[in-house]
């Protein structure tokens, strides 16, 4: 009996044995299957006009600044504004001290009354004595010398004319008025401080709207620089962007001045636009990220940036043809904007890899796929097979 047993067992793992090795034999009439092609998504080229914009750096100036100082040496008398605040042009800013001014001006005043005064009377002793000549009571060198003497007081009344008015012209000079419209900073005077022509500051007075925004272009993009001043010179249109850093809102403006020579040293020329700042999003001395259009690239032929790989040689991309061959094709690249390129190399109507490049070889077969369709079908296969719920 326990013969049995073993010899049955023995048996049973034989037929176990000869049907593993049956299932791992290789069937020498199936042939061994190679790799399959890699799967890629592509981008079809088109045409397309696209805005040619530069980001650049720019910085906050102000159109118009003057340090306001007085005109003669005298004390202040009267400050009439604070500091900060917006200030029209003609407004009075300071008085100072103008008794003595005011005093010589009435002096000059009376002094060109009584000259004038002498002046008709001159007039009237030169016609007398005019008379006098005819009737040949007195010579002609008495109707000379009363013509001379009118003469040098007519003289006289033209010279008080003058000095009264340099007198005015000094009184004036003591009322301190806005030169621009702006807004005040630092008043670096009181009431009875001593100030003297081109030395004491009184204050400065900024104008903040209209603003400006100072940039530098490089100079390969000189030509787009001019067209595009000529252009916001004929229409005004608003071609310059400016955001602040740490703020949100974003302000537009016109391109108004180019330098007149590139700066050898970087490479660059200077710019500047002008923006409407009722706001006070801009301030004088910021720092501000400048966004400039130099026009529209027409019929630029654009791909996604990361379709684009970086070699030795330079930047290439993969194109797919109708034969699924995918060709290596170097590309130039002309302009960034966003995740997008515009590049020189392609021409309208090619498929080039977008996804899956890194299994690409060149003058290799590819299989093109849509993205997300191998995972629809995917999930439409998986709820094919899946089992129905039972019913309650």
């Amino acid at each position: 009996m326990k013969l049995k047993s073993i010899a049955w067992s023995v048996g049973v793992l034989a037929v176990l044995g000869g049907l593993v090795g049956y299932r791992l034999w290789p069937k020498t009439d199936e042939a061994p299957k190679g790799a399959p092609d890699p799967a890629v998504s592509v981008h079809l080229v088109k045409p397309k006009d696209v805005p040619f914009n530069l980001n650049l750096n720019g910085a906050v100036s102000a159109i118009r600044t003057v340090d306001v100082h007085a005109q003669v040496t005298n004390v202040v008398k009267q400050v009439l504004v604070h500091e900060g605040q917006f200030v029209s042009q003609g407004q009075v800013l300071f008085t100072l001290d103008d008794r003595t001014d005011r005093a010589n001006v009435e002096k000059l005043k009376a002094q060109l009354m009584r000259d004038k005064a002498l002046a008709l009377d001159q007039e009237r002793q030169f016609v007398r004595a005019q008379e006098l000549k005819s009737k040949n009571f007195v010579s002609q060198g008495s109707v000379d010398t009363s013509l001379s003497l009118r003469d040098a007081q007519t003289s006289t009344v033209k010279s008080d004319e003058s000095a009264l008015e340099a007198a005015m012209v000094a009184l004036d000079f003591d009322t301190i008025r806005a030169p621009i419209s702006g807004r005040t900073g630092i008043i670096n005077v009181f009431p009875g401080t001593l100030v003297v022509p081109q030395t004491t500051s009184l204050v400065t007075v900024t104008q903040l709207d209209p603003i400006s925004v100072l940039f530098s272009v490089p100079e390969s993009n000189l030509s787009q620089l001019q067209q595009a001043l000529a252009d916001s010179k004929k229409s005004n249109a608003l071609n310059v962007q400016a955001k602040t850093p740490n703020k949100e809102l974003s302000v537009s403006g016109h391109l108004y001045f180019v330098d007149n020579m590139v700066d050898t040293t970087s490479g660059t020329i200077r710019a500047k636009a002008q923006f409407s700042n009722s706001k006070e999003a801009l301030w004088p001395g910021q720092f501000v990220q400048t966004t400039i259009n130099l026009g529209t690239l027409k019929d630029a032929l654009s791909i996604p940036s990361k379709a684009v790989v970086n070699s030795p040689n330079g930047k290439f991309v993969y194109v797919v043809g109708e034969d699924q061959i995918a060709i290596q094709t170097p590309i130039k690249q002309i302009y960034i904007f966003g995740e997008d390129m515009v590049v020189e190399g392609l021409k309208a109507g090619d498929q080039v890899v977008l996804d899956g490049k890194q299994n690409v070889r060149p003058n290799a077969k590819v299989r093109v796929v849509t993205p997300g369709a191998g995972k629809s079908s995917a999930n439409k296969d998986s709820a094919a097979t899946q089992p129905n719920s039972p019913k309650p």
